[in-house]
């Protein structure tokens, strides 16, 4: 498997208010990844579900259906062997409902948040023949594909790494918003080794965890962007 392999979908976009922004308005794109993993077809995120009426009012979602989605890939929903999803949120999740009895991992405390009301729609979650695989921290998926637990944007949230001949690729899903929130906490991580002397910001504890991997690149659920380590020796 190569790097090549990894293909970002296409779900949807919405806008986030600027009571959540901080100032403007600003319109996110919904981005799901596809892996052609060796043992099978793999899939983060399933893109965004219907919301009550005042969900719908405060983002003005505009999707693009997940058969839609992987159909631009080339396949169909029933070809997933496998799904993750790196949080429950709406945004995330909302193509489940599709997916039959092929298995969904998810972080146990996660699934038990999103069951517990006032996190998500239950609608999305608990679909006829629904299979979640409810894990505990890290583990490999897949032969080369791993999941860690990356908790800040919610305490379940987790991101996948890929590795692959010609190199590791992390779809972090919503760990940053942004690359360039990445790359903060990145620079961050590295800052002593970089010769930077306190005080200086933290970073995520999991941070040192996948920069372990020498990512080639690192990608998001909300941002087209990519990052790429700078390589200066």
């Amino acid at each position: 498997m190569r790097t090549d392999d990894v293909r970002r979908i296409t779900l949807g976009s919405f806008v986030r208010p600027g009571e959540e922004t901080g100032g403007d308005p600003r319109v996110e794109g919904v981005y799901g990844y596809l892996v052609r993993h060796d043992h099978g077809l793999v899939l983060l995120d399933t893109g965004i579900g219907e919301g009550d009426a005042e969900t719908e009012a405060w983002y003005r979602p505009r999707r693009v259906p997940l058969q839609q989605a992987l159909a631009a890939a080339g396949v169909e929903v029933g070809d997933l062997d496998l799904v993750v999803n790196c949080h429950l949120h709406f945004d995330h999740c909302g193509g489940n409902p599709l997916l039959g009895s092929t298995p969904i991992l998810a972080q146990r405390g996660e699934l038990a948040t999103a069951r517990a009301g006032d996190y998500t729609f239950d609608h999305l979650l608990d679909h006829r023949g629904s299979n979640y695989q409810e894990i505990d921290g890290e583990t490999e998926a897949l032969p080369g594909l791993h999941v860690i637990p990356t908790p800040g944007h919610v305490a379940g949230h987790q991101s996948l790494v890929v590795e692959c001949e010609d190199g590791s690729l992390v779809l972090a899903g919503q760990s940053h918003d942004t690359a360039s929130a990445w790359s903060a906490d990145a620079l961050a991580a590295s800052a002593r080794d970089l010769g930077h002397v306190e005080p200086l910001p933290l970073a995520p504890d999991w941070m040192e965890r996948l920069l372990a991997f020498d990512p080639k690149r690192v990608v998001f659920a909300h941002d087209a962007a990519v990052w790429a380590p700078d390589h200066r020796g």
